[in-house]
């Protein structure tokens, strides 16, 4: 299945902005020789101080999280780090406990999630404003000795969905137009929707919603369950390429507000980001700028309808947007 032209477009003409404008980044600095243009500004140089200092980078289980882990390892390695990866950790349950454990040193998590899943906040209280949420999840880390960096241009929620066919069908558009009608339905989801609030507990409770059943899935085949009708309703991820790429599939409005965006968050072992030094915080901060809703569509594209591997999709960003060489 090929890609919709126009995310192509927009991805290679972000990255030939970014090239055009200069965007100071890790690596790049002030000391031009003066005999070209400065395309080279986003681009990490490896520091030989960094050399021997291990990190290991962990993810969650699901696509977009094997690339922002690509990401972020493969520009660390480029500044020199020695750099490990395992990088399908599963629920951000088991992502933190890795982390808190030290079997990784750090991974990329969404401010929603940790606000609701670690920290008990109420799903209609996570901010709205991404630095404010940063700001809270901050201090709620800080107390885990772990430590966060400036969250990602792009924000991402779950989203409940399904065929546009079945919600024209149903007479649906929003998650309250279930009312009277979930019963007869059924619903699939990640394992660890049974426990979420931004998930099933949330579509109980705060929706009054009961469905015919839940079906627990692996997150990978969201859209495969639809498409054979297994499922009358999925857990969906509004950065989805499919979602960007089709009009087969209809994302019911959370007119209560129970699904929370949330942006990345890169979330490291205080003892980590201390030993690593500066060169760390700033490929991090750096690597992600670029991150947009549009471009995480493209790389998510790129993997789960071109089937590229994700460490493959990774490297053309980098590449395309001047980190690499």
């Amino acid at each position: 299945m090929s890609k919709d032209p126009r995310l192509r477009a927009v991805f290679a003409l972000l990255a030939t902005l970014v090239l055009a404008l200069g965007v100071t980044a890790c690596g790049g600095d002030d000391d031009d020789d003066g005999d070209g243009g400065d395309t080279g500004a986003n681009l990490i140089e490896e520091n030989p101080d960094n050399n021997g200092v291990q990190v290991t980078v962990g993810s969650k289980n699901f696509t977009e999280q094997f690339i922002l882990g690509e990401v972020y390892a493969q520009a660390l390695e480029a500044a020199g780090y020695d750099v490990k990866k395992q990088l399908n950790l599963g629920s951000e349950q088991i992502a933190l406990r890795a982390l808190e454990d030290g079997e990784i040193d750090a991974y990329p998590e969404y401010t929603s999630t940790a606000l609701t899943s670690f920290f008990d906040i109420p799903a209609e209280d996570v901010p709205a404003d991404a630095q404010e949420a940063t700001d809270e999840t901050e201090t709620q880390f800080e107390d885990l000795g772990l430590t966060v960096f400036e969250p990602t241009p792009f924000e991402s929620a779950n989203a409940v969905g399904l065929l546009t066919e079945q919600a024209d069908e149903l007479g649906v558009e929003s998650i309250s137009d279930l009312e009277g009608q979930s019963e007869d339905l059924t619903l699939y989801g990640s394992p660890e929707c049974r426990q979420r609030v931004d998930c099933l507990v949330g579509l109980e409770d705060n929706y009054g919603l009961q469905f015919r059943k839940f079906t627990p899935v692996d997150i990978g085949l969201r859209y495969e369950v639809l498409d054979k009708g297994d499922a009358d309703l999925s857990i969906l991820f509004t950065t989805d390429a499919q979602l960007s790429e089709s009009d087969e599939y209809t994302i019911l409005e959370d007119d209560q507000g129970l699904l929370p965006a949330g942006n990345v968050l890169f979330v490291a072992r205080t003892e980590t980001v201390d030993e690593a030094g500066s060169d760390f915080s700033e490929v991090v901060e750096s690597v992600q700028e670029d991150l947009s809703l549009e471009v995480l569509q493209e790389l998510n594209a790129r993997v789960d309808l071109d089937k590229e591997e994700p460490e493959e999709a990774a490297s053309a960003y980098l590449q395309e947007f001047g980190y690499v060489e």
